[in-house]
């Protein structure tokens, strides 16, 4: 199992620095979205820089005038390091930390920083263990001083720290081991699945954007008692409970990692495990913080992030959270979703709403039986009542007079 090792906290300033190919406007988002992962992982942001190119350069990330630009800001600032809002190569890293003579970070190993600060079940330890130890494999001879586990500080924390100065055969050996262990949490989550299967109880997988809200909705619905904060990435184990719907009938809620744009490579393959709840759920719940401005922009995002996980023909409903912090409330459309529903996670508004409509898509998927059973049948009427929906129970001297939606599933058994 991997183990954690405490490391000493050292407040970092950093420079944040972009290349803006086409639109600056969203290369400026970008940073933006940066500047949030970085106050996540614990630094403080002194200073963007963006530069316009035709393309990323090969060798260096930015231009010769942009990094003396940058080394400038880097002293005026007193900042103890940058990060690159795309992934680095590793010899853009390594040139890049020779150019500046300060540490060198980029967007997926400051995703991965805040992932391993926020695993807490063995499951999330593997899976950040094995996209830290992918990403750092290729870099072990140019990281240097960046990811030294003497400095502290970004890049450092969580279970892969201390492999830093392993040799590459050591590494791969231990990438081996992991890839075994979260073979077998799969073979567990597989078997899950298959008992719920079984269970006939539906599952709806809760999606969206990190910090949209999905944690608060699992909360408020069902009591799930996860961590709530106003950060990146809040959340990173996945958490199932059951939430009991007015007519009795139960349905699976399971939170899932929040989505971000130019989410590594690295993180969807270890995470895949996890991610493919939304692949086997019945129902999605896509929760979209309708404050945001970038809204439509991280929609797209999450819908991209689906199609990659292969997650295709789905009953959508997406959620418009966070209505409470409107000024002025608006018609927001997502064609791409079945329905459609306004609702804020904090204060409840809309979710009674929501359960009537998850009621109304359950029963759609039922069958109406209209059965009289014998007194020693009993136990079938325990199932239907269990994972359907009872209309009528009358007692008569025949036996018992049944009217009733049933799933599918258990259509045979009752």
């Amino acid at each position: 199992m991997a183990e954690a090792f405490e490391i000493e906290q050292l407040e970092e300033k950093v420079i944040l620095v972009g290349v803006s190919l086409q639109d600056e406007r969203e290369t400026e988002e970008s940073l933006a979205e940066l500047k949030e992962l970085a106050d996540t992982a614990g630094a403080v942001t002194v200073g963007m820089v963006i530069q316009n190119r035709e393309a990323v350069h090969p060798g260096t990330y930015i231009g010769s005038g942009k990094i003396w630009e940058v080394a400038q800001l880097l002293e005026e600032t007193k900042a103890t390091g940058i990060i690159c809002d795309d992934e680095l190569s590793p010899a853009q890293l390594r040139n890049l930390e020779q150019e500046l003579q300060c540490k060198v970070m980029d967007r997926t190993l400051l995703i991965l920083d805040i992932f391993a600060g926020r695993a807490v079940t063995s499951e999330g330890k593997i899976q950040v263990e094995l996209a830290q130890l992918q990403y750092r494999l290729a870099r072990l001879v140019g990281l240097g001083r960046s990811l030294s586990r003497l400095g502290g500080g970004i890049g450092t924390r969580g279970p892969g720290e201390k492999k830093l100065e392993m040799d590459r055969r050591l590494v791969k050996s231990r990438i081996a081991q992991l890839r075994r262990e979260l073979e077998e949490v799969k073979r567990h989550r597989e078997l899950i699945r298959e008992r719920r299967k079984k269970t006939s109880v539906p599952v709806a997988a809760i999606v969206g954007y990190t910090n949209a809200g999905k944690s608060t909705l699992l909360n408020t619905l069902t009591q799930a008692g996860v961590l709530e904060e106003d950060k990146l990435f809040a959340t990173l184990d996945p958490t199932t409970r059951v939430l009991k719907l007015e007519s009795g009938q139960e349905i699976l809620l399971t939170d899932t990692v929040g989505f971000i744009r130019k989410l590594p490579h690295h993180l969807v393959e270890a995470f895949k495990s996890t991610l493919e709840e939304a692949k086997y759920a019945d129902i999605i719940l896509h929760v979209v913080d309708a404050s945001n401005p970038q809204m439509d922009k991280q929609m797209h995002v999450v819908y991209d992030t689906l199609k990659q996980l292969g997650v295709e023909n789905k009953t959508i409903i997406t959620l418009f959270n966070k209505q409470d912090r409107l000024v002025q409330r608006q018609t927001q459309r997502d064609f791409r979703a079945d329905y459609v529903m306004n609702i804020s996670a904090r204060t409840g508004e809309g979710l009674e709403a929501l359960k009537a409509k998850l009621e109304e898509i359950l029963t759609k998927r039922q069958i109406l039986i209209e059965r009289l059973y014998g007194y020693g049948e009993a136990g079938k009427i325990q199932l239907i009542r269990k994972y359907g929906q009872l209309l009528t129970e009358e007692y008569r001297e025949d036996g018992i007079y049944v009217k009733a939606y049933v799933p599918r599933e258990i259509y045979g058994a009752v």
